[in-house]
């Protein structure tokens, strides 16, 4: 099959600036709330990318564990590729992506560590083997081999013997506070509907760019 002749039509909703809520968040609760409704699986996953030491931007899918009008949070190990990008520059993107909706939403802002306490609340939060997990991860550095980490894993999971990891101080929540939405609705003869919100001077200004 030829990938240039793999098309779709947009033919789902219509997004303009006289049904856009006047803070974005709003209408990003409204939009999560649909595709919610939908799958509950996959509509919390977002890529985010930030800036790398070699100068490319990098990319990777995280999970959204809670959102409001401050920003949105997600977990993640503070040595990690993208925890160290972040140190180095904060800025960062944030993109969802919802087929089952015909829409995408883009995220600009700075990325800033949650509260220890946060962190290791939502830490102790997880699954049992999750908290195992995050404990013997040294995520992002190199490894001999998947048998050294299972092996890790089986030994902590052992020596803890049913009792909870203690959180690692390299591991937490960042909250990314946003500057700037950008809102993807797909329509009919790919003429896509795009509403823009900017942050200036505490309020959000809003505008419709060309698909």
């Amino acid at each position: 099959m030829k990938l240039e002749s793999i098309r779709r039509e947009y033919t789902r909703a219509e997004l303009s600036k006289k049904n856009a809520d006047k803070h974005p968040m709003h209408l990003f609760q409204r939009w999560m709330k649909e595709v919610l409704n939908l799958n509950k699986i996959d509509a919390t996953s977002m890529s985010i990318v930030t800036n790398g030491a070699d100068g490319f931007p990098d990319s990777r899918i995280v999970l959204l564990k809670s959102y409001n009008n401050e920003g949105f949070v997600f977990f993640t190990n503070y040595n990690s590729q993208k925890g160290q990008a972040i140190a180095e520059n904060p800025k960062v993107s944030l993109h969802f992506f919802w087929p089952e909706l015909e829409r995408q939403v883009r995220i600009s802002g700075i990325a800033e560590k949650t509260s220890i306490e946060e962190s290791e609340a939502y830490f102790h939060s997880r699954p049992f083997e999750s908290q195992v997990a995050a404990a013997v991860s040294e995520q992002s550095a190199e490894v001999p081999s998947r048998v050294y980490l299972e092996e890790k894993f089986d030994a902590l999971k052992k020596e803890l013997n049913g009792t909870n990891p203690e959180c690692p101080k390299n591991w937490g929540g960042y909250l990314v506070r946003p500057v700037k939405f950008e809102f993807w609705q797909g329509r009919e003869n790919r003429l896509h509907d795009r509403i823009v919100y900017e942050l200036k001077d505490e309020d959000w200004i809003i505008k419709r760019l060309a698909p």
